[in-house]
């Protein structure tokens, strides 16, 4: 059982507001030493190195910079202005904006702070001054923002194909679909509110009577980040380029289109290439303190006992999806989607190939069901970003209540992954 009291002293910390990365080194070398002494370790300098040689992990750091040099290009403002203008004299018209915006991000940056940021400080202030319900309209920015977890190019499906052994490629594939599903629900869910209630989100005067030139404006804004679009993806769903070729080739793409906005400078890239640092450190940090973690908690047999008990447990593989995805959605309200997938993932990957299940499909589920992480209280990063650009009338509360309508619909569409996976693109 020290394996499993590990892994409770573990929660107990990040509950308290230890560093995960250090939680997770910290308590494998106190345990470690404890069971066995220092020989337990002998092999660490090992495994370490071979995530410094793993090339699928390389795609991380460049599509981390693509994000963030398109983020400092303006294309999220450029797209919501376009759209906004295109979309807004239709009641909830900023809304569906937002949304089909936040989708064009998802695929083309992926990052969500900043996704979540910059239609926070755009479409907020336009939806508040013509007098959207601040629900609706907190909801379905940190609903679009969160889009980039599912939609590829996704941080998420690198790391868990990475960690269950599954092809990169092959998970951005089997996301697609839904991922434009979850998108198509986003909107039915929007436009079905504003038809139903139009006073939640009137229309919003349009300062061009023209139709022709706002689609024309549109187009504009949105083939350049199209194009980019389906080179990258393009690139992986052919079979043309690897995810890690292709993300350089993403990353270069984001240059071309920043110097195409003319906003390419030294600077720029000075600062794009700092929070790239920032970022795929915490992320390299944690995988390096849940590598001690998972050898700690296999050697002391942890993982022999968690797979016994999925594997004695009535209905076999159906309840074991069941608690899976239930403990997966709990601990997002509490701890992020790094340590879920790094940490718990590996644990339940063995039991879920031993059960004979569709390991592409269970990532897709376990990727979907941490997008809600994102948004469920208290801790969901995307309602901290939103309040930290809100105006100072919306309240944590507001947002806490508007976020709940686009977690339900993302855990309907769990269901259908689990009941009709067929009808998702799985056979």
């Amino acid at each position: 059982m020290i394996g499993i009291y590990l892994f409770l002293f573990a929660l107990v910390a990040l509950f308290i507001g230890y560093p995960v990365a250090l939680t997770f080194a910290g308590l494998s070398l106190l345990v470690g030493f404890w069971i066995e002494g220092a020989s337990l370790f002998a092999f660490m300098p090992y495994r370490l190195y071979s995530i410094m040689e793993n090339t699928i992990l390389m795609a991380i750091p460049m599509f981390i910079f693509m994000g963030i040099v398109l983020q400092k290009s303006g294309l999220a403002e450029r797209l919501l202005e376009s759209m906004g203008r295109l979309f807004g004299g239709h009641p909830g018209g900023v809304a569906i904006s937002t949304i089909i915006v936040g989708a064009f991000l998802a695929a083309s940056t992926g990052v969500v702070g900043a996704s979540v940021v910059a239609m926070g400080v755009i479409s907020l202030p336009v939806m508040l001054k013509y007098g959207y319900d601040q629900r609706l309209a907190t909801g379905t920015i940190c609903a679009a923002g969160t889009l980039g977890q599912i939609i590829p190019p996704s941080i998420i499906l690198i790391i868990l194909g990475d960690v269950m052994g599954v092809p990169v490629g092959d998970l951005f594939k089997a996301a697609v679909i839904p991922g434009l599903a979850l998108v198509g629900m986003y909107l039915a869910y929007v436009i079905f509110i504003t038809q139903k209630n139009p006073e939640r989100a009137p229309p919003i005067p349009s300062d061009s009577a023209n139709t022709y030139e706002l689609i024309r404006d549109a187009l504009l804004n949105i083939i350049p980040p199209l194009l980019l679009i389906v080179v990258v993806l393009g690139s992986i769903l052919t079979g043309i380029a690897t995810p890690t070729e292709s993300s350089a080739l993403g990353a270069i793409g984001a240059l071309i289109l920043a110097k195409f906005y003319g906003q390419l400078g030294f600077k720029m890239i000075g600062d794009s290439g700092k929070e790239t640092v920032k970022v795929t450190s915490m992320v390299f940090a944690v995988l390096i303190g849940a590598t001690a973690f998972s050898m700690v908690f296999t050697y002391s047999g942890g993982d022999g006992i968690v797979e016994e008990f999925m594997g004695n447990l009535p209905g076999e593989k159906w309840t074991f999806i069941a608690l899976s995805m239930i403990a997966i959605f709990i601990l997002g309200f509490f701890i992020d989607f790094v340590e879920i997938a790094f940490i718990v993932v590996p644990i339940l990957a063995p039991i879920a190939e031993l059960l004979g299940l569709n390991m592409v499909w269970f990532a897709i589920l376990i990727a979907m069901n941490l997008q809600s992480s994102f948004m469920t209280p208290p801790f969901g990063f995307s309602l901290f970003y939103l309040k930290g650009v809100a105006p100072p009338e919306v309240k944590t509360t507001t947002i806490y209540k508007g976020v709940i309508p686009f977690i339900c619909i993302q855990l309907f569409l769990v269901t259908l992954l689990v009941v009709f996976p067929e009808y998702l693109g799985f056979s």
